[in-house]
Protein backbone atom coordinates (compact mmCIF):
# COMPACT_ATOMS: atom_id res chain seq x y z
CA UNK A 1 0.00 0.00 0.00
CA UNK A 2 2.64 2.25 0.69
CA UNK A 3 4.42 1.07 -2.26
CA UNK A 4 1.35 2.14 -4.50
CA UNK A 5 0.96 5.62 -2.46
CA UNK A 6 5.14 6.83 -3.26
CA UNK A 7 4.39 5.51 -6.69
CA UNK A 8 1.33 7.90 -7.01
CA UNK A 9 2.93 11.20 -5.38
CA UNK A 10 6.35 10.70 -7.60
CA UNK A 11 3.93 10.46 -10.32
CA UNK A 12 2.45 13.97 -8.76
CA UNK A 13 5.37 15.58 -8.80
CA UNK A 14 6.44 14.77 -12.15
CA UNK A 15 3.30 15.91 -13.52
CA UNK A 16 3.68 19.34 -11.53
CA UNK A 17 7.63 19.64 -13.57
CA UNK A 18 5.85 19.05 -16.62
CA UNK A 19 3.35 20.87 -16.24
CA UNK A 20 6.00 24.13 -15.08
CA UNK A 21 8.22 23.22 -17.78
CA UNK A 22 4.76 23.91 -20.35
CA UNK A 23 3.46 26.95 -18.55
CA UNK A 24 7.41 28.53 -19.12
CA UNK A 25 8.03 27.87 -22.81
CA UNK A 26 3.93 28.73 -23.76
CA UNK A 27 4.86 32.14 -21.98
CA UNK A 28 8.55 32.21 -23.70
CA UNK A 29 6.40 31.72 -26.90
CA UNK A 30 3.86 34.61 -26.81
CA UNK A 31 4.96 37.89 -28.10
CA UNK A 32 7.12 39.95 -26.20
CA UNK A 33 7.28 39.87 -22.68
CA UNK A 34 7.49 41.87 -19.30
CA UNK A 35 9.19 44.77 -20.52
CA UNK A 36 7.35 45.02 -23.94
CA UNK A 37 4.39 45.37 -21.51
CA UNK A 38 6.00 48.01 -18.86
CA UNK A 39 7.39 50.39 -21.54
CA UNK A 40 4.39 50.10 -24.54
CA UNK A 41 5.51 52.56 -26.93
CA UNK A 42 8.52 53.19 -25.77
CA UNK A 43 9.93 49.28 -25.81
CA UNK A 44 12.43 49.71 -28.44
CA UNK A 45 16.52 50.58 -28.40
CA UNK A 46 18.27 51.43 -24.82
CA UNK A 47 15.02 51.88 -22.82
CA UNK A 48 14.15 47.97 -23.79
CA UNK A 49 17.16 46.58 -23.72
CA UNK A 50 17.95 48.45 -19.62
CA UNK A 51 14.52 46.89 -18.71
CA UNK A 52 15.45 43.42 -19.69
CA UNK A 53 18.82 43.56 -18.53
CA UNK A 54 17.24 44.40 -14.58
CA UNK A 55 14.32 41.98 -14.80
CA UNK A 56 17.21 39.07 -16.47
CA UNK A 57 15.38 38.58 -19.28
CA UNK A 58 18.93 38.69 -21.86
CA UNK A 59 19.73 35.64 -20.18
CA UNK A 60 19.12 32.31 -21.79
CA UNK A 61 15.77 30.74 -21.30
CA UNK A 62 17.09 27.29 -19.37
CA UNK A 63 19.25 29.72 -16.62
CA UNK A 64 15.80 31.64 -16.03
CA UNK A 65 13.48 28.38 -15.97
CA UNK A 66 15.81 27.02 -13.55
CA UNK A 67 15.85 29.80 -11.31
CA UNK A 68 11.70 30.38 -11.69
CA UNK A 69 11.08 26.60 -10.71
CA UNK A 70 13.85 27.04 -7.76
CA UNK A 71 11.63 30.64 -6.76
CA UNK A 72 8.76 28.62 -6.77
CA UNK A 73 9.74 25.66 -4.76
CA UNK A 74 10.86 28.71 -2.17
CA UNK A 75 7.32 30.55 -2.57
CA UNK A 76 8.74 33.19 -4.55
CA UNK A 77 7.05 34.01 -7.69
CA UNK A 78 9.18 36.91 -8.60
CA UNK A 79 8.15 40.63 -9.23
CA UNK A 80 5.31 41.54 -11.39
CA UNK A 81 5.54 43.33 -14.88
CA UNK A 82 5.70 46.53 -13.15
CA UNK A 83 8.61 45.38 -10.92
CA UNK A 84 7.42 47.01 -8.02
CA UNK A 85 5.00 44.01 -6.09
CA UNK A 86 5.90 40.58 -5.26
CA UNK A 87 3.49 38.04 -7.12
CA UNK A 88 3.46 35.58 -3.85
CA UNK A 89 2.17 38.83 -1.93
CA UNK A 90 -0.27 39.82 -4.32
CA UNK A 91 -1.65 36.47 -4.60
CA UNK A 92 -1.59 35.33 -1.42
CA UNK A 93 -4.79 37.38 -0.53
CA UNK A 94 -6.47 36.16 -3.77
CA UNK A 95 -5.90 32.44 -3.14
CA UNK A 96 -7.31 32.62 0.90
CA UNK A 97 -10.19 34.86 -0.97
CA UNK A 98 -10.72 31.63 -3.27
CA UNK A 99 -10.75 29.20 -0.74
CA UNK A 100 -13.13 31.39 1.70
CA UNK A 101 -15.67 31.20 -1.53
CA UNK A 102 -14.33 27.35 -2.45
CA UNK A 103 -15.41 26.64 1.24
CA UNK A 104 -18.42 28.25 1.16
CA UNK A 105 -19.92 26.47 -1.91
CA UNK A 106 -18.26 23.31 -0.58
CA UNK A 107 -19.74 23.28 3.11
CA UNK A 108 -23.71 23.10 1.44
CA UNK A 109 -22.85 21.49 -2.01
CA UNK A 110 -21.27 18.52 -1.11
CA UNK A 111 -23.62 17.01 1.76
CA UNK A 112 -26.72 18.50 -0.28
CA UNK A 113 -25.64 16.63 -3.61
CA UNK A 114 -24.82 13.61 -1.70
CA UNK A 115 -28.95 13.84 -0.21
CA UNK A 116 -30.47 14.64 -3.72
CA UNK A 117 -28.23 11.95 -5.65
CA UNK A 118 -29.01 9.44 -2.96
CA UNK A 119 -32.63 10.34 -2.97
CA UNK A 120 -32.95 10.22 -6.80
CA UNK A 121 -30.78 6.90 -6.82
CA UNK A 122 -33.12 5.43 -4.62
CA UNK A 123 -36.94 6.18 -6.05
CA UNK A 124 -35.09 6.24 -9.52
CA UNK A 125 -37.98 7.26 -12.37
CA UNK A 126 -40.27 8.56 -9.55
CA UNK A 127 -41.68 11.99 -9.50
CA UNK A 128 -38.66 12.77 -6.63
CA UNK A 129 -36.04 11.39 -9.23
CA UNK A 130 -37.71 13.64 -12.32
CA UNK A 131 -37.77 16.46 -10.42
CA UNK A 132 -33.50 16.18 -9.12
CA UNK A 133 -32.58 15.16 -12.61
CA UNK A 134 -33.97 17.71 -14.16
CA UNK A 135 -32.94 20.66 -12.08
CA UNK A 136 -29.59 19.31 -12.19
CA UNK A 137 -29.54 19.24 -15.93
CA UNK A 138 -30.88 23.02 -16.06
CA UNK A 139 -28.02 23.76 -13.48
CA UNK A 140 -25.35 22.48 -15.52
CA UNK A 141 -26.44 23.61 -19.52
CA UNK A 142 -27.24 27.55 -17.73
CA UNK A 143 -24.44 29.54 -18.81
CA UNK A 144 -23.08 31.06 -14.74
CA UNK A 145 -23.33 34.50 -16.09
CA UNK A 146 -26.73 33.55 -16.94
CA UNK A 147 -27.69 32.37 -13.20
CA UNK A 148 -25.56 34.68 -11.55
CA UNK A 149 -27.58 37.72 -13.39
CA UNK A 150 -30.61 36.08 -12.27
CA UNK A 151 -29.90 35.80 -8.50
CA UNK A 152 -28.77 39.64 -8.32
CA UNK A 153 -31.54 40.73 -10.22
CA UNK A 154 -34.05 39.15 -7.43
CA UNK A 155 -32.28 38.75 -4.30
CA UNK A 156 -29.92 41.76 -4.42
CA UNK A 157 -32.10 44.29 -6.67
CA UNK A 158 -35.82 42.92 -6.71
CA UNK A 159 -35.58 41.79 -2.35
CA UNK A 160 -32.28 43.60 -1.60
CA UNK A 161 -31.62 40.97 0.60
CA UNK A 162 -27.79 40.90 -0.39
CA UNK A 163 -25.43 43.27 -2.24
CA UNK A 164 -25.06 42.79 -5.54
CA UNK A 165 -21.63 42.58 -6.22
CA UNK A 166 -18.29 42.91 -4.05
CA UNK A 167 -17.06 45.98 -3.22
CA UNK A 168 -14.39 44.67 -0.03
CA UNK A 169 -10.92 44.98 -0.81
CA UNK A 170 -8.70 42.20 -1.42
CA UNK A 171 -6.81 42.43 1.60
CA UNK A 172 -9.57 42.44 4.27
CA UNK A 173 -10.45 39.67 7.00
CA UNK A 174 -12.45 37.10 5.77
CA UNK A 175 -15.86 38.14 7.96
CA UNK A 176 -15.56 41.71 6.38
CA UNK A 177 -16.70 39.34 3.06
CA UNK A 178 -20.18 38.37 4.65
CA UNK A 179 -22.82 38.96 3.06
CA UNK A 180 -21.28 39.81 -0.27
CA UNK A 181 -20.09 36.72 -1.09
CA UNK A 182 -23.18 35.21 -0.50
CA UNK A 183 -24.82 35.18 -4.11
CA UNK A 184 -21.14 33.64 -6.05
CA UNK A 185 -21.04 31.20 -3.67
CA UNK A 186 -24.87 30.26 -4.34
CA UNK A 187 -23.90 30.11 -8.24
CA UNK A 188 -20.95 27.84 -7.25
CA UNK A 189 -23.11 25.65 -5.07
CA UNK A 190 -25.84 25.53 -7.67
CA UNK A 191 -23.10 24.43 -10.40
CA UNK A 192 -21.68 21.33 -8.20
CA UNK A 193 -24.86 20.12 -7.09
CA UNK A 194 -25.96 19.57 -10.28
CA UNK A 195 -22.42 17.54 -11.20
CA UNK A 196 -21.61 15.68 -7.92
CA UNK A 197 -25.72 14.55 -7.68
CA UNK A 198 -25.72 12.94 -11.00
CA UNK A 199 -22.54 11.37 -10.12
CA UNK A 200 -24.47 9.93 -7.24
CA UNK A 201 -27.36 9.08 -8.53
CA UNK A 202 -25.94 6.96 -10.87
CA UNK A 203 -23.67 5.09 -8.44
CA UNK A 204 -26.59 4.45 -6.14
CA UNK A 205 -28.57 2.74 -8.88
CA UNK A 206 -25.38 0.97 -9.60
CA UNK A 207 -25.14 -0.46 -6.27
CA UNK A 208 -28.67 -1.11 -5.32
CA UNK A 209 -28.44 -3.19 -8.95
CA UNK A 210 -25.77 -5.14 -7.36
CA UNK A 211 -25.55 -8.57 -6.46
CA UNK A 212 -24.67 -8.01 -3.07
CA UNK A 213 -27.35 -6.00 -2.14
CA UNK A 214 -29.94 -8.31 -4.16
CA UNK A 215 -28.53 -11.76 -1.12
CA UNK A 216 -29.01 -9.23 1.52
CA UNK A 217 -32.54 -8.32 0.55
CA UNK A 218 -32.73 -12.32 -0.30
CA UNK A 219 -31.65 -13.08 3.14
CA UNK A 220 -34.07 -10.56 5.27
CA UNK A 221 -31.89 -7.48 5.75
CA UNK A 222 -34.03 -4.52 6.50
CA UNK A 223 -33.95 -1.81 3.70
CA UNK A 224 -32.45 0.96 5.33
CA UNK A 225 -29.68 -1.34 6.65
CA UNK A 226 -28.81 -1.93 3.26
CA UNK A 227 -29.12 1.57 1.80
CA UNK A 228 -26.73 3.15 4.95
CA UNK A 229 -24.47 -0.02 5.94
CA UNK A 230 -23.85 -1.52 2.51
CA UNK A 231 -25.07 0.99 -0.93
CA UNK A 232 -24.41 4.22 0.46
CA UNK A 233 -20.45 4.01 1.30
CA UNK A 234 -19.79 2.29 -2.04
CA UNK A 235 -22.00 4.38 -3.62
CA UNK A 236 -19.68 7.65 -2.58
CA UNK A 237 -16.71 5.94 -4.10
CA UNK A 238 -16.99 7.33 -7.50
CA UNK A 239 -17.90 10.70 -6.18
CA UNK A 240 -14.45 11.18 -4.33
CA UNK A 241 -12.73 12.55 -7.80
CA UNK A 242 -15.78 14.40 -8.94
CA UNK A 243 -15.24 16.11 -5.99
CA UNK A 244 -11.51 16.38 -5.97
CA UNK A 245 -12.66 18.17 -9.74
CA UNK A 246 -15.11 20.66 -8.24
CA UNK A 247 -12.61 21.70 -5.48
CA UNK A 248 -9.71 21.89 -8.07
CA UNK A 249 -12.31 23.98 -10.51
CA UNK A 250 -13.20 25.95 -7.95
CA UNK A 251 -9.46 27.75 -7.40
CA UNK A 252 -9.03 28.61 -10.58
CA UNK A 253 -12.03 28.11 -12.93
CA UNK A 254 -14.71 30.43 -11.91
CA UNK A 255 -13.15 33.25 -12.94
CA UNK A 256 -16.31 34.35 -15.19
CA UNK A 257 -18.69 33.75 -11.67
CA UNK A 258 -15.56 36.15 -9.54
CA UNK A 259 -15.90 38.11 -12.81
CA UNK A 260 -19.21 38.86 -12.82
CA UNK A 261 -19.69 39.61 -8.49
CA UNK A 262 -16.40 41.71 -8.62
CA UNK A 263 -15.31 38.67 -6.16
CA UNK A 264 -11.47 39.65 -5.34
CA UNK A 265 -10.28 36.21 -6.76
CA UNK A 266 -7.98 34.34 -8.02
CA UNK A 267 -9.96 34.37 -11.19
CA UNK A 268 -10.17 37.83 -11.13
CA UNK A 269 -6.74 38.65 -10.80
CA UNK A 270 -6.07 36.38 -13.87
CA UNK A 271 -8.40 38.31 -16.15
CA UNK A 272 -6.70 41.92 -14.78
CA UNK A 273 -2.91 39.86 -15.35
CA UNK A 274 -4.00 39.47 -19.06
CA UNK A 275 -5.71 42.69 -19.68
CA UNK A 276 -2.57 44.47 -18.72
CA UNK A 277 -0.33 41.90 -20.07
CA UNK A 278 1.04 40.78 -17.07
CA UNK A 279 2.37 37.90 -17.91
CA UNK A 280 4.85 36.93 -14.84
CA UNK A 281 1.58 36.67 -12.86
CA UNK A 282 -0.25 34.57 -15.65
CA UNK A 283 2.35 32.79 -15.18
CA UNK A 284 2.15 32.45 -11.61
CA UNK A 285 -1.43 31.27 -11.05
CA UNK A 286 -1.36 29.30 -14.11
CA UNK A 287 0.98 27.20 -12.46
CA UNK A 288 -0.95 27.65 -8.94
CA UNK A 289 -3.85 26.28 -10.63
CA UNK A 290 -1.95 23.25 -12.11
CA UNK A 291 -0.34 22.59 -9.33
CA UNK A 292 -3.81 22.43 -7.50
CA UNK A 293 -5.03 20.35 -10.16
CA UNK A 294 -2.22 17.81 -9.54
CA UNK A 295 -2.39 18.01 -5.35
CA UNK A 296 -6.18 17.54 -5.15
CA UNK A 297 -7.06 14.59 -7.93
CA UNK A 298 -3.43 12.76 -6.08
CA UNK A 299 -5.64 12.85 -2.62
CA UNK A 300 -8.81 11.80 -3.83
CA UNK A 301 -6.84 9.02 -5.73
CA UNK A 302 -4.83 7.64 -2.72
CA UNK A 303 -8.66 7.85 -0.43
CA UNK A 304 -10.29 5.65 -3.32
CA UNK A 305 -6.99 3.31 -3.21
CA UNK A 306 -7.75 3.96 0.89
CA UNK A 307 -10.99 3.01 1.05
CA UNK A 308 -11.23 0.61 -1.64
CA UNK A 309 -9.64 -2.47 -1.09
CA UNK A 310 -10.44 -3.95 -4.89
CA UNK A 311 -9.17 -0.98 -6.67
CA UNK A 312 -6.33 -2.05 -4.09
CA UNK A 313 -5.51 -5.40 -5.14
CA UNK A 314 -6.11 -4.18 -9.24
CA UNK A 315 -3.21 -1.88 -8.58
CA UNK A 316 -0.97 -4.86 -7.65
CA UNK A 317 -2.07 -7.29 -10.29
CA UNK A 318 -1.42 -4.73 -12.27
CA UNK A 319 2.27 -4.23 -11.35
Amino acid sequence: MLALIFRRLALGLITVWLVSAIIFLGVEALPGDACTAILERDAHGEALEKCRAAMGLNTPALPRYIAWATGILQGDFGLTASGQEHISELVGYRVRNSLLLAAGALSVGIPLSILLGTMAGLWRDRWIDILFSTGAILAMTIPEFVSATVLILIFAIWLGWVPAIVLTPADARPLEFFPEFILASTVLTLLMIAHIMRMVRSSVIDVMASDYVQMATLKGVPYWRIVFRHALPNALLPAINVIALTVAWLMGGVVVVEVVFNYPGLGRLLVDAISGRDLPVVQAITMIVAATYVGVNLVADILSLLLNPRLRSHQMRSR
